[in-house]
């Protein structure tokens, strides 16, 4: 239970451990079924599992931000009063912190790790597969505008983007050039202007010895970005073909 009390008797009761997904769109589930929550219950839920543990005093604060402090502790509290319970809460007391339960399965921390391993290379280099989560690509609690998610929102792209590209440099070493394209393309699609993911599709076209298909794609992100920013790919970028005995026939004019 949180926050003291008797549970009231119309409370949705929680007997296995639940799943929550911040990536797209809100879901809470149990036993593969859907538990339905008030969207302030969905936004107390959402800050706290991001957060891990919070401050009862930043949490009121930031959700309800318009009114009083002691308003918005009150808004906590018939907030919590209304989540589900079970065998153990999905949100625990610690002091003056809140902090979520250790069953609570959270889709966006499997996402962090799985990134993050990548990124600093601890986990065993990839030679079959992508991990899917970074290919899916959803954006966290798609639908919702407040700041704190905007935040963190942008810093899960941004950590995918940059798991994207090392996967795809990581898949060119070990000879993997498809899967090395699939991860790039997947960068791509995020952000089309990003250049590290074009060079990162380029090399894999490089790696397979297809020249054409290298210079291709080059030229493509040579149009687009002269197109919408005025400005030409990077020297280090044209390098890379010319390497290979390409050289550039400067800048693009428009059609």
């Amino acid at each position: 239970m949180v926050d003291g009390g008797t549970p009231p008797s119309e409370a949705i009761k929680v007997v296995s451990s639940p799943e929550l997904r911040l990536l797209g769109h809100f879901r809470l589930e149990c036993d593969a079924e859907p538990v339905e929550l008030c969207h302030n219950g969905q936004r107390l839920l959402a800050f706290v599992a991001l957060r891990r543990r919070v401050s009862r005093t930043v949490l009121a604060g930031t959700l309800w931000p318009e009114v009083t402090e002691d308003h918005a502790r009150g808004s906590l509290r018939t907030t919590l009063w209304k989540l589900p319970r079970g065998r153990q809460p999905l949100i625990r007391c610690c002091g003056d912190s809140l902090v979520t339960a250790d069953t609570l399965d959270i889709d966006v921390h499997v996402f962090t790790e799985t990134a993050l391993s990548v990124v600093q290379g601890c986990g065993p280099p990839p030679t079959t597969r992508l991990p899917q989560g970074l290919l899916r690509g959803e954006d966290l609690l798609q639908g919702w505008g407040e700041e704190w998610v905007l935040l963190e929102r942008e810093r899960l792209r941004q950590l995918r983007l940059h798991a994207l590209d090392v996967l795809a440099e990581t898949f060119v070493q070990v000879g993997k050039p498809a899967l090395a394209l699939e991860a790039a393309w997947a960068s791509v699609r995020t952000e089309p202007l990003r250049e590290s993911a074009h060079r990162a599709a380029v090399s894999a076209h490089l790696a397979e010895g297809n020249l054409i298909e290298a210079v291709r794609h080059y030229r493509s992100f040579q149009r687009l970005l002269w197109e919408e920013l005025g400005v030409e790919p990077s020297p280090q970028f044209a390098r890379m073909l010319a390497r290979h005995g390409w050289r550039s026939s400067g800048r693009v004019t428009p059609d």
